[in-house]
């Protein structure tokens, strides 16, 4: 679910650019930073990302900048001309000189000085929405990257566990003849009276019983559907984060059981290597949405 996007442009004197940044997150949390009063965008922007992702910890940042401009100088003939006309009109005392045009020019309002030109304010947003749009499409891109990469991750640990179910399934110490036969040593290693003093009926029952209560089959078959389900999932496609987190825990719980009820230390080490994979598996379907 990480991934990163940025739009940028500018709208007549005015810089602008998108950025989007994602991380992982169990749900969908969008945070979104944008100038004052264009707090309404913010929102549109936001619904644009609720629509398109399900999962993760998105940051969305709106930056602007106006470009800075020389301003532009205007005469105003009109006031200069009826300053002049003025100053015609009036007989000055002898010693004083009549206005020059320099200072005729350093009276207020004869020359103004112009900023550039103004900023539109509904091309600006109409320019800032579609960049948005723009740039969702593009953190889907970039989200989508990462995904194809971890598909393949997991399609990985999915053999794995795969292949130590069928171990599991394979291990000779499930066999009720080996039960026995481990039944058997215990006994004869408390009464140290040997296995030949025991009554062969009793202890083939004891031993159908500790098979019983060993059996491993309903977690096997568990764990093989569980499998399947989750190569299901990334066939189908979607937002399939949520459900892969619970086959996370299904799998986790079925591993447990399985070491739980080896008696053997060859199954324990099958049991083991099963919850390493499904720990794994664990860590990186919390990267999907």
């Amino acid at each position: 679910m990480t991934g990163f996007a940025r739009e940028a442009g500018t709208s007549g004197p005015v810089q602008w650019a998108w950025e989007v940044r994602s991380v992982n997150g169990r749900g969908l949390e969008v945070r979104v930073r944008v100038p004052p009063g264009l707090d309404a965008l913010g929102e549109e922007a936001r619904a644009l990302i609720q629509r398109r992702f399900a999962r993760g910890q998105c940051q969305l940042t709106l930056t602007l900048n106006r470009a800075e401009t020389a301003p532009r100088v205007r005469l105003n003939e009109a006031l200069l001309a009826a300053l002049g006309e003025a100053l015609a009109r009036v007989r000055l005392p002898d010693g004083i000189a009549p206005a020059s045009v320099d200072g005729l020019l350093q009276v207020r309002g004869v020359i103004e000085a112009e900023e550039g030109a103004p900023d539109d304010a509904e091309g600006l947003r109409r320019d800032l929405a579609a960049a948005a749009g723009r740039l969702v499409e593009a953190l889907a891109a970039s989200r989508a990257g990462e995904g194809s990469a971890l598909a393949a991750v997991v399609g990985g640990q999915l053999a794995a566990m795969s292949a130590l179910v069928d171990a599991a399934e394979a291990c000779p110490a499930r066999r009720p003849e080996a039960v026995r036969a481990r039944l058997a040593a215990g006994i004869a290693a408390l009464t140290e009276a040997g296995a030949g003093a025991l009554d062969p009926d009793r202890l083939h029952q004891e031993a159908m019983l500790l098979a019983a209560k060993a059996d491993i089959r309903e977690e096997i078959d568990r764990l093989r559907a569980h499998v399947a389900s989750a190569r299901d999932l990334f066939a189908a496609g979607g937002a399939i984060g949520r459900r892969l987190d619970f086959l996370a825990q299904e799998f986790g719980r079925e591993a447990n059981t399985l070491c739980a009820k080896a008696g053997d230390v060859s199954l324990s080490r099958i049991g083991l290597d099963l919850k390493a994979v499904v720990e794994q598996y664990r860590e990186q379907v919390q990267n999907i949405e």
